[in-house]
């Protein structure tokens, strides 16, 4: 999609620090970090969000999870926890219309989800 910021990215036209890469899908640091490792997972086909996750194949999905375990595994995060989260709409404040994970870690993390 033409006007997404993730596309963009993804396509290298808007500059980004590259964590990992395969041929489904496309990872890099968030620029407003909320941990110290904050790393942005997103599938190189365009869909909105995780709500219209029919319209990936099993195979890009699966290489979604893939890649987030490597990424905690290259992070070092694998020893000490991480979270991973997908915000689905307006309502969990996802900001960018196009699918992505976060991998957050490096420091505790909090119990309580607001």
């Amino acid at each position: 999609m033409s006007d997404c910021l993730f596309c963009k990215i993804i396509s290298g036209n808007i500059p980004s620090t590259k964590v990992y890469e395969d041929e489904h899908c496309y990872a890099f640091r968030d620029i407003n970090p909320q941990a110290p490792v904050h790393v942005v997972l997103v599938p190189k086909t365009h869909v909105h969000g995780l709500d219209e996750a029919d319209a990936l194949s099993d195979q890009e999905l699966a290489a979604l999870v893939r890649a987030a375990s490597l990424i905690a595994r290259q992070e070092g995060l694998d020893k000490t926890g991480y979270r991973l989260i997908s915000n689905c709409g307006d309502d969990a404040c996802q900001s960018v219309g196009h699918l992505h994970f976060h991998v957050l870690g490096g420091r505790k993390m909090a119990e309580q989800m607001a």
